[in-house]
């Protein structure tokens, strides 16, 4: 992985980038263990505690499931919401935590930030997909049947819920070094804010006109909205739009790269000495 490398054509330099990435990706994933395979079960029990812990919740509290009452099935409507606000709070963790350019991976020369940074963000992608895969074919297997109107749309919508929070990840990242108490403040916020308004527990052809203000400028109510139009084919959204989720994606990216480029060039390990 560290020795020396010339590239004589932009295909190999290509090539060069996507092992560096695959290796940082797989680097990421057996973090939590040496053993790989233990390393993905964490990962998905992880998923899989917490999306218990929200059926449990819809199912005891009395009122939440006439709430988000639609036709169908109730898990595939939790999970539409569920597993997508996770891909995108997990998004923004990873990327908030990768790329360090003065850590101790950046000293060698293959790497670079923008190599961490997408390794962290594939490594949250692909536990998660793991972890509704698995889900899914239980409940499937064992439960009961399911049916997915549009799969190729419902994946989508999942790209997108993470692709949203990869981009503010980014403009977290290059925000850190300057400001690191104000940005733990703004992901506690940001992920407190979208325990409630990013629509998870509700369904946006319910909100009322007074309501809606509340949920519509949060990206993430987009993407798990239009998803569960997806994933039901007697769910029609109204109040929402996909191509709202991906321009907000594409801003925040554009001002994170121009943030961390930025940073790097004058970040100093001694903006850290006293911290």
């Amino acid at each position: 992985m560290f020795r020396f490398r010339q590239n004589n054509s932009l295909l190999s330099g290509a090539f060069t980038t996507a092992e560096l990435i695959f290796h940082s990706t797989v680097n990421n994933l057996r973090a939590s263990h040496s053993n790989a395979v233990l390393a993905l079960v964490i990962n998905i029990l992880r998923t899989l505690v917490i999306f218990g812990s929200f059926y449990l919740m819809f199912t005891i509290i009395p009122g939440m499931r006439r709430a988000a009452a639609i036709r169908g099935d109730f898990v595939l409507y939790l999970m539409a919401g569920v597993m997508l606000f996770m891909a995108h709070i997990r998004a923004v963790s990873s990327i908030m935590g990768a790329g360090n350019p003065l850590g101790g991976m950046m000293l060698h020369a293959p790497m670079n930030t923008i190599i961490s940074i997408a390794a962290a963000g594939l490594s949250a992608l692909y536990i998660q997909v793991l972890s509704i895969s698995v889900i899914l074919f239980v409940y499937h297997a064992l439960v009961n049947p399911i049916v997915i109107e549009d799969p190729v749309g419902a994946f989508g919508m999942l790209l997108i819920a993470w692709g949203t929070g990869c981009a503010f990840g980014l403009l977290l990242l290059a925000l850190r070094p300057w400001l690191p108490t104000l940005t733990g403040i703004l992901v506690t916020f940001h992920r407190r804010a979208n325990m409630i308004f990013s629509g998870k527990m509700v369904l946006g052809n319910s909100l009322s006109g007074y309501m809606l203000p509340l949920f519509d400028w949060n990206p993430l109510f987009h993407a798990i909205d239009q998803c569960r139009g997806f994933v039901f084919r007697n769910y029609f959204p109204q109040n929402s739009s996909w191509e709202y989720a991906v321009w907000v994606g594409v801003g925040l990216v554009m001002l994170g790269l121009m943030g961390e480029f930025f940073t790097r060039r004058r970040v100093s390990i001694s903006w850290f000495a006293r911290r």
